[in-house]
């Protein structure tokens, strides 16, 4: 992870100016579920409990999405992430997208 960029998800940080806006910073990745997944979570359905195949695919999708907005926003030399929030949506059967996105600013 980028630690040089602090990420909050309020809009202000106490006792600290910001000099610049930046503007909106995001990351995204789109992700498909696979027939063995879909399988074992229809067992799993039946029978109740987690469903760690998900649990993992969405870990690692939020992961990868942080990662490019961190990236995204290092590009243009903000030093901080207000606002911070992910969001997911349907791009196709089976398939999600996972957005991280925030404002980016340059602190003190």
């Amino acid at each position: 992870m980028n630690e040089d960029i602090k990420v909050i998800t309020t809009y202000d940080i106490a006792n600290v100016e910001i000099q610049e806006h930046i503007g909106l910073v995001q990351g995204s990745t789109v992700r498909s579920r696979n027939v063995g997944s879909d399988m074992f979570a229809f067992l799993k359905n039946i029978i109740g409990g987690e469903l760690v195949g998900y649990s993992k695919l969405l870990k690692t999708s939020r992961d990868q999405a942080y990662e490019r907005m961190l990236e995204d926003a290092k590009s243009k030399g903000a030093n901080a992430i207000l606002g911070f929030r992910f969001q997911t949506s349907t791009v196709a059967q089976g398939a999600a997208e996972i957005l991280a996105y925030g404002t980016a600013v340059k602190i003190k």
